[in-house]
């Protein structure tokens, strides 16, 4: 980390036991992202509950390049469960930050057009051609709508292409004017 770990501790008496469960949680933090700049806990009991016994607030300001990462969890009886879930949520939070970081957003499969050009409705399959020649085969189950009774050779169709060791294959097909880019 950049700056040194930052931990305040409000209202209520320091304790070394809670401090060093903060730095063994940052440093769980710190071996997911080497690249934390900086991390600010805050522990607080804000209000004196004669009834219900303390309440502790924790908030959790963790700086990464070019974001920042706030989680405020409030009212639990019991600090280390309060730090836990705290911690749990950023956690969350900075995986999500990894994912964009790294781009592993879940990307679409390609879609195609094609016509249907064979149908075998007793059988229940048929063969999709595309405007560069391939031909793939699908199954009724594979036709997402309308129902395969209504199909007629000629329809243009949308799908995404499975590749199989047997062949070409569509999946998820749909009738209708499409338009692909």
């Amino acid at each position: 980390m950049r700056t040194p770990l930052k931990i305040t501790m409000r209202d209520f008496p320091h304790s070394e036991a809670l401090d060093a469960h903060i730095r063994s949680r940052v440093e769980k933090l710190e071996s997911t992202f080497e690249n934390i700049v900086s991390c600010h806990v805050v522990v607080a009991v804000p209000h004196k509950h004669k009834h219900q016994g303390n309440q502790f607030n924790v908030r959790v300001e963790l700086n990464v390049p070019g974001n920042e990462i706030v989680v405020n969890h409030d009212h639990h009886e019991d600090a280390y469960v309060a730090l836990r879930d705290a911690f749990n949520a950023v956690k969350r939070q900075l995986d999500d930050y990894l994912h964009r970081l790294n781009r592993q957003t879940k990307e679409h499969e390609r879609e195609f057009i094609g016509h249907v050009v064979q149908l075998f409705p007793e059988e229940g399959y048929g063969f999709i051609g595309r405007a560069d020649g391939d031909r793939f085969y699908f199954h009724r189950d594979n036709l997402v709508s309308p129902s395969f009774e209504k199909l007629k050779e000629g329809d243009e169709v949308k799908f995404i292409e499975n590749e199989t060791s047997e062949r070409l294959q569509a999946k998820r097909v749909s009738v209708g004017k499409h338009h692909v880019p």
